[in-house]
């Protein structure tokens, strides 16, 4: 689970998400294209968690924070992490919002998390397995 940090300290654009992503993982980069593809006009910001815009902006978001899973940073100031951010990304797509839903079935709480961690840790390794590897 990701750490939680100050909503003083982290602001998105008013009425924007700002997706916080591993920019170096070619599974990761394919989702942020998946995802802004499907999204409502305005809904994210996207932002490598290597970027200098990430630390100048963010500068409490530890790197491991942002590097250990998704962070996303709502217009209010809340950040989500992970699984959490998951139904919340899905929201603001187009076509997607029933799939949100899915998060609250029974069991989905304790299931999506521990998916969610496997992925993150594994994501190189299926980048390569996919073909979406950087190197």
């Amino acid at each position: 689970m990701s750490e939680p940090t100050s909503s003083k300290d982290l602001k998105a654009a008013p009425g924007r998400a700002v997706v916080i992503y591993d920019g170096t993982c070619g599974l990761c980069q394919g989702s942020v294209g998946w995802v802004s593809r499907r999204a409502r006009p305005d809904a994210f910001e996207f932002l490598p968690c290597q970027a200098p815009e990430r630390h100048a902006r963010y500068p409490a978001m530890a790197e491991a924070t942002c590097m250990e899973a998704i962070q996303l940073v709502l217009p209010d100031g809340r950040v989500l992490g992970g699984a959490d951010a998951l139904p919340e990304i899905l929201r603001r797509l187009r076509g997607w919002r029933w799939a949100a839903a899915l998060f609250r079935l029974p069991g989905a709480g304790l299931v999506a998390p521990l998916a969610y961690r496997w992925i993150a840790r594994n994501r190189y390794r299926i980048s390569c397995a996919i073909g979406t590897s950087r190197a």
